[in-house]
């Protein structure tokens, strides 16, 4: 259906809202600018921040909902003959190949990363989402093979793919705090994903394999 003009002129507003309190935060960091700050930059009201952004950390973790589903959404939309880990392997490949902010991998970066770093609240939302990303993908894994809740198979599972996610998301982080360039980051985690395939038991890389229907 296409998008109605209220609802067109609500996703426009959220959006200039955390573009502009997303450069505050880079700029002055996070815990410094405060609700207020928001909206008198974005010529709003305080409340109607709130009633975008129920918490200034949400105003900062805007795409979040992106992220947490990112792995279940991998594992669902894997090819025939395809297990779950392969899948994640491939699509981190492909992100990191072609470069994509999506893993980080953009100039900028390291100050995003660096106004986490200073602000214990981002740091513990940073840790909910790492959570989140855990169980979504443990009921993905679960939904897809078809065990009870008490099998604990899938969240094992859940927990050896996403040590792959966050451990390239860690190095990217590292590496562009440290200055580095986005496309020699590239190259390196490429190889990186080679080496933390070989480390991964054949359990995993053959867990959940997709059969044809």
């Amino acid at each position: 259906m296409a998008e109605g003009l209220r609802e067109r002129k609500k996703r426009e507003t959220r959006q200039r809202i955390s573009d502009i309190a997303t450069g505050l935060f880079l700029e002055r960091g996070f815990v410094t600018v405060t609700i207020a700050d928001v909206a008198e930059a974005a010529d709003v009201s305080v409340n109607t921040v709130y009633n975008y952004f129920p918490t200034k950390e949400d105003l900062f973790f805007d795409r979040s909902a992106g992220v947490v589903d990112r792995l279940a959404r991998w594992v669902r939309g894997r090819d025939v003959g395809e297990s779950a880990a392969r899948a994640v392997l491939r699509e981190l490949r492909e992100e990191v190949e072609a470069v994509s902010p999506r893993v980080g991998l953009m100039e900028g970066y390291d100050r995003f990363m660096r106004v986490i770093h200073e602000a214990p609240p981002l740091r513990s939302r940073l840790w909910t989402l790492q959570q989140e990303i855990h169980d979504n993908l443990e009921a993905a894994l679960r939904e897809e093979t078809r065990v009870g809740a008490d099998d604990p198979m899938p969240g094992l599972m859940a927990g050896q793919i996403c040590w792959v996610h966050q451990t390239v998301f860690v190095t990217i982080g590292r590496a562009m705090v440290a200055g580095r360039k986005p496309a020699e980051v590239s190259r390196e985690v490429l190889v990186l994903l080679d080496d933390i395939e070989d480390l991964l038991s054949e359990k995993v890389l053959n867990y959940a394999v997709r059969a044809p229907e």
